[in-house]
């Protein structure tokens, strides 16, 4: 047990390597996803800025059934990939960011999850393009798949396969998100009382049984009802938290403001803060992770930059408005700076505000995003372990029981280096996946040029959309 601690400490401290910037400390591997960020919303012409309609437009006019190829409507593989991605780390995330660079980092989490909507474009784009069917008619999609066939085709077969490898075995990793489980289960236990939490765990489980065990069309039809239930139900909360007070909201965005350009010694001044917001805006958006690139693959279209302009609104939703919205509801209940809080449990505090009976909506309101997380993940690690394993019935299945008989016991251990090898292996991914982006950097910006041109000319014909 010594040697495996010292191996997990190994680990996470080679993944999350500090490297000084400006005099603040920051992990290397946010730096490493933010440069692209930056990157490729010069290269592509900022479609940020232009391309935001459009994708509106596209989920209003998306193929339907039998229309083009994929399992699941664009706006399900939409919502499929926002229950992975908006998740605890967009509530308690945020949180966090207060308390490690003030007011200030909300603003630059809105800045960096601009840039983010960027690479969760490019990222689906490949991820479309380079796409496989199975021998069942169903797709499959992934940075595995991208990077196999982009460097077969420049002459390194045995690479994409070693890095697609190197993906999808971090992926199966990181794709247990037992945190969820247990900080879902820490709220709950607060506003009820109930201290059991194998009975908790086996009972999540065997919701996300439900939806895991039927496949990618319940998962369709599932996310695209609770997706923006769950959201549209903290955003209640956090509309109630401003309205409360209405009055000291014009005060809490200059402090915001302020925050983000001043100096406060307590944070580290501008420069904190917006290492701070940097760090979880990256941490929010998962851009660069190439997780979401898994879910949009199952998507019903020809037409792969359709997909990922759709997919630019997730950091969108997820970060520049629910994160936000949220820091600036905790900025002016002002809970944040309570030195007695931390986490979950300043917003918890922002909610009672309200009402004594708030912290009960912010617990429906967790567990609704723990469980459309978990199975999202939980549909990430069939596609890692397809690709590893193969996508036949049997290897299958084999991992739908493992992923769910995981899921309980994390309700009631001391997570500790468990924690530490998920997110670990959860930024791991973002390592082939980054890579997979600069390789295809030139045909990233064709592809995108020549399908905005088709569209300002109006034939923007279907194009094949599976390789």
């Amino acid at each position: 047990m010594e040697s495996f601690n010292h191996i997990v400490d190994a680990l996470t401290g080679a993944v999350f390597f500090k490297v000084p910037l400006f005099g603040v400390e920051i992990e290397l591997i946010v730096l490493y996803l933010a440069v692209p960020m930056l990157f490729f919303t010069i290269w592509l012409g900022f479609p940020n800025i232009g391309c935001v309609g459009h994708a509106l437009r596209v989920l209003r006019n998306q193929p339907r059934e039998g229309e083009a190829k994929g399992d699941v409507s664009q706006f399900a593989a939409l919502t499929t990939a926002l229950a992975g991605t908006i998740g605890l780390g967009n509530i308690a995330g945020v949180a966090v960011a207060l308390t490690m660079g003030g007011p200030g980092a909300i603003l630059w989490m809105f800045v960096i999850g601009w840039f983010a909507m960027t690479v969760k474009m490019a990222e689906v784009t490949l991820g479309l393009k380079y796409r496989v069917t199975d021998a069942r008619g169903h797709v499959h999609g992934g940075p595995m798949y991208v990077l196999k066939a982009v460097l077969a085709r420049k002459g390194l077969p045995r690479l994409g396969i070693a890095l697609g490898g190197f993906y999808a075995f971090f992926a199966l990793f990181g794709a247990i998100p037992m945190v969820q489980v247990n900080q879902s289960f820490a709220q709950v236990s607060v506003v009820t009382g109930i201290d059991n939490g194998w009975a908790y765990g086996i009972g999540l489980a065997f919701a996300v049984a439900l939806v895991t065990l039927g496949g990618a069309h319940w998962l369709g039809e599932v996310s695209k009802r609770l997706t923006p239930l769950k959201v549209a139900v903290y955003l209640a909360g956090v509309a109630a938290i401003l309205i409360l007070h209405a009055g000291e909201v014009p005060a809490a965005l200059a402090r915001i403001w302020h925050g983000a350009w001043g100096f406060d010694a307590a944070v580290g001044g501008a420069v904190g803060a917006f290492v701070a917001g940097m760090r979880r805006a990256v941490f929010a958006s998962e851009a660069g992770v190439g997780s979401a690139v898994m879910a949009h693959s199952l998507a019903r279209t020809e037409e792969p930059v359709s997909e990922g302009m759709v997919a630019l609104l997730e950091p969108l939703l997820g970060t520049m408005i629910v994160c936000a919205a949220g820091g600036l509801a905790l900025v002016v209940a002002g809970t944040w700076d309570d030195p007695g809080l931390q986490g979950i449990e300043i917003t918890s505090a922002a909610f009672a505000h309200v009402s004594g009976w708030f912290p009960w909506l912010l617990a429906i309101v967790v567990v609704l995003f723990a469980y459309s997380t978990l199975v999202a993940w939980g549909f990430y690690g069939l596609q890692a372990w397809g690709y590893l394993f193969g996508h036949g019935p049997r290897a299958q299945w084999s991992y739908k029981i493992l992923y769910v008989v995981a899921l309980p016991p994390a309700a009631v251990i001391d997570l500790g280096r468990v924690i530490d090898i998920i997110d670990s292996s959860f930024f791991l991914m973002a390592v082939p996946n980054v890579i997979a982006l600069y390789l295809c950097a030139g045909e990233l910006r064709r592809d995108v040029r020549d399908y905005r041109a088709r569209v300002r000319r109006g034939d923007a014909a279907p194009a094949s959309g599976t390789q």
